[in-house]
C-alpha cells in the first residue's frame, strides 16, 4: 500500500498546474568593479519566483566552447561586434547570471573615450570602460546580469566603441581593437521547474532544442532486453539522434532502476516491467505516456508500453513517424503504416546526387545566407557528401552562384572570395553600381544591392565527407578620415549588406558511387555503408540474446550516431540475435559485442580479430589518407608483438562480408564496461572520430590508434575502362609500362600498315 500511495502522489504532482507565488522584490545587482563595468538599469516588473525545494544546478558557458570561432575573438573598427549564443531549457529557470569577461585592449586606444557595450538580447546590460592601466594588458571584469532579461534563446553581444585620436580619426584603423579572451565565461544558476504531463511539447523535456549540450538520455528496461525490445529502443535512439543533430548523443542503459536527476525513457510490457511500475495499470494497445518519476515531480518518464514486445516496436515506430500527433498525458498508437521506401543516397542531411542542390536546401538556420556590417561576417554552408562518391579524376563540381551586395563607394578592389575547407577557390570583384537616375524596384528585389551570378568549378580532390563552403565579402578599407589636422573631412561608414541567393546551386549529379573498403573513416563520419539507405533497410544488426547494459548502450549509441548523420530514423533496420540469419540475409552487418566463433576461423578476418585482441602492428610507412592506394610494400608490417594487460580496450573492426561480395561488416568490440565507455566516447567525440580510419581502430585510455591491415575490396559500380584507368593512375610504374606497350603496339600497327601500302604500290608498278 505504501508503494501505491507514493506512486499516485507522484502522478498527481506531475498533473498539478504550475502555480506561482507572490512576486518577490528585485534584489539589487552585485556591485561592479570600480570604473570598469556598470550594469544597465533592470527592467520593471517582478522577478521569477524561486521554489526553495526545487533542484538547482550551475552551468559555466566557456567562450571557447560557445563562441562562433574557437578560442578568443577580436572586436575591431571594421567589425566592432562579437557575440555568443546560448539557450535555456523549457524545464529550467535562470535565477542568477554572472559574466566573467577577460579582455585585452589595444595600447593605442584612448582611455575613458573607448569602451565596450554589453547587450543581452539587444538590451544594454553593462558597459566596460577602458582605463589607462589596462591598455595592452590582460584584464578581467565581472558583470552581474539580471536574469529577467534571459529567455529561451539568448545572444550576448559585445560592441566596441573605440577611439585612438581626437582629430581626423579613421574608423577602419588597425589600431582599434579589443581581444575577448577564451577564458571568458558566463556563469548561470538554473532552477528546475515542474512540468505538466503533456505530450504536446514532445520531445521536450527529453530533448530540448534550446540545450546545446550533447543529449544524454537514459533508457530503462525491467531486465536484460530481448531482441525485440532492443529493436524498439534502437529505433527510438536513432530518432533522438536525428533530433540531436550536431550536438552528439548518448543513451546510458539501466536495468530495473531509474537514473538520478535525469529524465528517462522506460520500456515495459504487461508481463515484464520494472519494479517501480509493478502497480501501473496494464495496457491493451501500444501506448506512449508521460508521467513524473516516483517521489520526484521534477523528473519525467516517457513510458513506452505494450501488451508484448511487438507492441513496444509499434509504439516506438509511432513516435518516430508521428510525434507531431501526440497530445495529452497518454496516447495510443492505433496503426503504423510503412512509409515509401527510401532511395539510395537520399539522406536528408546529405547533398543530393541525383540533381543539383539549391543552397536553400542546405540552410540550417534563418538568415544563414546573409550578413551585415562594415565588413560583413562570412556566409558559410556545410556540404555532407556520401563517402563513396567517386570523384577521382573528375572534371570538377559545377556551382552556380547568385549573390547581392551593397555597392562599394568606388571600384577599390572589394571582392567576394570563395573558400572550400579553408582553401581558396575563386574570387569575383564587387563593382560599383553603374545605373543612375530613377530606379524601378520590383519586390522582392532589394534596393541598393547589386545582383550578380557566377559559375565556379570546384576541384573534386578538395572534397571530403564533411565540407565547409565559405563566402567572404571583403570590402576594401579605404581611409575615411581627413588628410590634415587643420582641415578634417570625415565620412561616416555605412553598413554593408550581402546575400547569397538561396536559389544558387551545386551539382553532384552524374558521378558514380565506388569506394575501396574497409573504411572505418566512412563509418565514423557518415555511418557508411549502413547509411547508404537512410532508413537502414539494408542493415542487419547482430546483438546478444542476453546483453549487458553497456552492450545495449553501444547499440543505441551507434544507431543514434547514424541517425544524427543521415537526418532520418532507422525505421527499417533489421536486428537479430541469430547468427544463421546473417548468413542468408543480403545486408550490411553491424556486430555489437563479439565476432561469432565460426567467423573468426576465416583466414581473411584472423588478422583483424588479433588486432582487436591487442595485436599492435607498426607499419614502416603509413599514408595519412584513408585511400589504401599506397603500394603494398609501404604498408608492410615491420614487427608484431602480443601484449597482455589489465587496462580496458575497445576496437572497431571492418571487413568484407564472407557471404556477399558487395556487403561489409563492422564490429564494435570491447572487453569490459569501461571499454564500452571508451567506445561510446570515441564515437561521440569529433576529435577521436577523426582518428578512426583503415580496417581496425584500437581505443584505449590513451586515445585512438588506427591500423590498415587485411585485404581490401571495392563496393559500388565502375565500368571496366574506368577501373583500369584508376588502377593505372594510382600506380605510376604500371602506367609507364602500359604506355610502352601501347606505343609498341601502335608502332607495329603503323609498320604493318606501311608495309601493306608499300606492297600495293610496288604491285601496281609491276
Amino acid at each position: 500500500m505504501t508503494r501505491k500511495i507514493s506512486w499516485f502522489t507522484a502522478v498527481l504532482m506531475g498533473l498539478t498546474p504550475l502555480a506561482y507565488g507572490a512576486p518577490e522584490s528585485n534584489p539589487a545587482p552585485a556591485p561592479a568593479s570600480a570604473g570598469m563595468a556598470q550594469p544597465a538599469e533592470a527592467p520593471a516588473g517582478s522577478a521569477a519566483p524561486v521554489d526553495p525545494a526545487a533542484p538547482v544546478r550551475s552551468s559555466a558557458l566557456l567562450f571557447s566552447n560557445v563562441a562562433p570561432a574557437p578560442g578568443s575573438f577580436k572586436l575591431q573598427g571594421t567589425r566592432p561586434d562579437g557575440q555568443i549564443e546560448f539557450g535555456v531549457r523549457s524545464d529550467e529557470l535562470v535565477t542568477q547570471a554572472v559574466l566573467h569577461l577577460s579582455y585585452r585592449p589595444s595600447p593605442a586606444l584612448l582611455p575613458t573615450l573607448s569602451h565596450v557595450k554589453v547587450y543581452l538580447n539587444d538590451e544594454l546590460v553593462g558597459l566596460v570602460t577602458i582605463t589607462p592601466e589596462q591598455l595592452g594588458k590582460e584584464s578581467q571584469t565581472t558583470l552581474a546580469i539580471d536574469p529577467r532579461f534571459i529567455g529561451d534563446f539568448n545572444r550576448v553581444r559585445f560592441e566596441l566603441v573605440g577611439h585612438y585620436t581626437n582629430i581626423c580619426e579613421n574608423p577602419a584603423s588597425s589600431a582599434i581593437w579589443v581581444d575577448i579572451g577564451k577564458a571568458s565565461r558566463l556563469d548561470l544558476t538554473l532552477q528546475k521547474l515542474p512540468l505538466k504531463n503533456d505530450l504536446a511539447d514532445f520531445p521536450e523535456p527529453f530533448f530540448d532544442s534550446r540545450d546545446n549540450r550533447p543529449l544524454q538520455l537514459p533508457m530503462v528496461f525491467a531486465a536484460a532486453p530481448d531482441r525485440a525490445q532492443q529493436h524498439a529502443a534502437a529505433l527510438l535512439a536513432s530518432w533522438f539522434g536525428v533530433q540531436a543533430q550536431w550536438r552528439g548523443q548518448s543513451f546510458p542503459v539501466l536495468y530495473n532502476q531509474l537514473p538520478q536527476q535525469q529524465h528517462a525513457v522506460v520500456f515495459a510490457t504487461n508481463a515484464q516491467r520494472p519494479d517501480f511500475l509493478k502497480d501501473y495499470p496494464p495496457v491493451d494497445k501500444p501506448t506512449v505516456e508521460l508521467i513524473s518519476q516516483p517521489d520526484n515531480p521534477y523528473q519525467k518518464m516517457l513510458l513506452v508500453l505494450g501488451r508484448n514486445d511487438a507492441d513496444l516496436l509499434t509504439a516506438a515506430t509511432g513516435i518516430a513517424q508521428g510525434e507531431l500527433l501526440l497530445r495529452g498525458q497518454s496516447a495510443t498508437v492505433e496503426a503504423v503504416k510503412a512509409l515509401a521506401p527510401r532511395q539510395p543516397y537520399d539522406a536528408p542531411n546529405w547533398v543530393r546526387t541525383d540533381r543539383a542542390t539549391r543552397f536553400s536546401e542546405l540552410q540550417q538556420y534563418e538568415n544563414q545566407l546573409q550578413g551585415d556590417g562594415i565588413q560583413p561576417w562570412p556566409v558559410s554552408l556545410t556540404l555532407n557528401l556520401p563517402p563513396d562518391l567517386f570523384l577521382v579524376r573528375a572534371r570538377g563540381i559545377n556551382m552556380d552562384i547568385a549573390y547581392r551586395y551593397t555597392s562599394p563607394r568606388q571600384n577599390d578592389g572589394s571582392r567576394l572570395a570563395i573558400h572550400l575547407n579553408n582553401q581558396f577557390m575563386q574570387d569575383y570583384p564587387l563593382q560599383v553600381k553603374s545605373d543612375s537616375g530613377k530606379q524601378l524596384l520590383h519586390i522582392p528585389l532589394i534596393q541598393g544591392l547589386q545582383d550578380n551570378s557566377a559559375s565556379l568549378t570546384i576541384p573534386a580532390l578538395r572534397l571530403g565527407v564533411v565540407n565547409q563552403l565559405r563566402f567572404d565579402f571583403d570590402y576594401a578599407s579605404t581611409v575615411i578620415g581627413g588628410s590634415s589636422e587643420t582641415r578634417c573631412e570625415t565620412v561616416t561608414p555605412v553598413t554593408n549588406h550581402v546575400v547569397v541567393d538561396g536559389d544558387s546551386t551545386i551539382d553532384f549529379s552524374g558521378y558514380r558511387h565506388y569506394i575501396e573498403m574497409p573504411s572505418l573513416r566512412a563509418f565514423a563520419n557518415a555511418g557508411f555503408p549502413f547509411s547508404r539507405l537512410a532508413d537502414l533497410s539494408q542493415t542487419l544488426v547482430l546483438v546478444n540474446a542476453q546483453p549487458r547494459a553497456d552492450q545495449v548502450s553501444a547499440l543505441l549509441n551507434a544507431l543514434g550516431n547514424i541517425g544524427a548523420q543521415t537526418g532520418f530514423p532507422a525505421l527499417n533496420v533489421q536486428i537479430t540475435d541469430d547468427w544463421s540469419k546473417a548468413k542468408s540475409t543480403d545486408a550490411d552487418l553491424l556486430m555489437i559485442g563479439a565476432i561469432p566463433a565460426d567467423l573468426r576461423e576465416d583466414s581473411r578476418i584472423n588478422l583483424l580479430v588479433d588486432a582487436a585482441k591487442s595485436w599492435v602492428k607498426m607499419p614502416v610507412r603509413q599514408a595519412p589518407l584513408d585511400n589504401m592506394s599506397a603500394p603494398a610494400g609501404d604498408r608492410a608490417v615491420a614487427s608484431q608483438t602480443t601484449i597482455v594487460s589489465d587496462g580496458p580496450m575497445a576496437a572497431i573492426v571492418g571487413f568484407q562480408s564472407p557471404f556477399h561480395q558487395q556487403r561489409s561488416v563492422v564490429a564494435l568490440l570491447a572487453d569490459s564496461p569501461r571499454a564500452y565507455q571508451l567506445l561510446n566516447n570515441a564515437l561521440l567525440d569529433s576529435g577521436k572520430r577523426a582518428a578512426i580510419y583503415g580496417s581496425a581502430a584500437i581505443i584505449r585510455e590513451s586515445g585512438v590508434n588506427s591500423l590498415r591491415v587485411g585485404d581490401t575490396y571495392f563496393v559500388g559500380h565502375l565500368p571496366w575502362w574506368e577501373r583500369l584507368w584508376h588502377a593505372l593512375a594510382t600506380h605510376p610504374a604500371l602506367l609507364a609500362l602500359f604506355a610502352v606497350i601501347v606505343v609498341v603496339i601502335v608502332a607495329m600497327m603503323v609498320w604493318r600498315l606501311m608495309r601493306l601500302v608499300t606492297r600495293r604500290r610496288l604491285g601496281d608498278d609491276d
